[in-house]
């Protein structure tokens, strides 16, 4: 199948009247609309979250806020790349089943979770998106406080709504806006970092939908600029039924340039598990990207809590290669991204 042969979601509600999507596809905006009413399995398999990465030199603020119905989970992430340090502060919430009040689309919309000892609010006007944070005891019983204002959506995003074999009633509908421009700061053990436009970026991933109970996906990430344009890219591939459309684009300056499929190379040790801190090799099956992603902190996250599994690998580090549309090729030089590797059972 190529590029063309993708299919391209039209207007309308996003699930028929018996719960299952209307369409699967891939777009630039949202223009199936996500109502969770309609959803007709149980509320316990709902989930539904927004999640901002912000990056900026050596700093990464990652900020979640998540009802996954019978769970919802808030976490703050702080990464220093220079000292290779991260650490990521989560709460859990009992049973929230929607009533975290996550907005029906990404456009605008407003959710907020204050319990004890830290509070997140993600505002959006339509125009501005403002991140804050605060936890009261982050790392070694010292607070951390955050404010950061994202602007300039680009024209395109990367939207995708993916079906599950042989589960008619679960289906992903998933938004990725790169290159949003972030200003602010973080405030952590007496220092503060800095976010401005002029060399920081961010992510929103978006993601309302009804899961299979065991997945793997790969994604990754970047936003950032090449000879002072905008470009950005969404990879990604292991998820639900892709057969209508992959969630693999280029971004320049605020355009959308469909690529197919994608595959991340990651090495292997002897006894043959991922060796996720040496270099990875991503390519595309068309000829459109060779790049070299050097890794530098593997955030690595294992929970099993009974019938719950999480194996979590997001690594941070830089690209190097290639990246071309149909008009012209670009060069990445050591730019800043994550690329990662998730097993679930929840």
């Amino acid at each position: 199948m190529s590029k063309q042969e993708q299919f391209l979601m039209t207007e309308g509600t996003l699930l028929t009247e018996n719960g299952q999507l209307e369409q699967a596809g891939y777009q630039h905006q949202l223009v199936r609309e996500y109502n969770r009413a309609h959803i007709k399995a149980s509320k316990l398999r709902i989930k539904e979250w927004d999640y901002y990465c912000v990056c900026s030199g050596d700093t990464v603020l990652a900020l979640t806020i998540a009802d996954n119905g019978y769970m919802g989970l808030d976490s703050v992430t702080l990464i220093d790349l220079n000292l290779r340090w991260q650490y990521t502060k989560s709460f859990m919430r009992a049973f929230p089943m929607g009533k975290t009040g996550l907005p029906s689309t990404s456009k605008q919309g407003d959710v907020a979770v204050e319990k004890k000892g830290y509070s997140l609010r993600f505002h959006n006007d339509g125009k501005t998106r403002v991140l804050d944070a605060r936890v009261d005891r982050f790392f070694d019983g010292k607070p951390l406080t955050a404010h950061i204002e994202l602007s300039d959506e680009p024209e395109h995003s990367m939207v995708i709504a993916t079906p599950f074999p042989g589960k008619p009633k679960a289906f992903y509908y998933n938004q990725k806006i790169n290159c949003l421009q972030a200003n602010g700061q973080v405030t952590f053990d007496g220092q503060t970092h800095e976010f401005s436009k002029e060399n920081s970026m961010a992510v929103l991933d978006w993601g309302r939908g009804v899961w299979t109970y065991k997945n793997t996906w790969y994604w990754s990430s970047l936003s950032g600029r090449v000879d002072g344009v905008p470009f950005g890219f969404n990879l990604g591939y292991g998820f639900g039924d892709t057969s209508a459309a992959t969630e693999n684009m280029l971004f320049v300056d605020g355009k959308a340039h469909k690529l197919h499929q994608v595959v991340f190379q990651i090495p292997t040790k002897e006894d043959g598990s991922d060796d996720f801190l040496k270099p990875w090799s991503v390519k595309d099956n068309e000829g459109k990207l060779e790049l070299v992603f050097t890794p530098v902190l593997d955030r690595a996250a294992l929970t099993s809590v009974g019938i719950i599994e999480s194996d979590q690998h997001q690594v941070f580090g830089y690209f190097d290669g290639i990246a071309r549309t149909d008009t012209q090729e670009l060069k990445l030089v050591h730019m800043l991204g994550f690329a990662e590797k998730v097993r679930n059972k929840w």
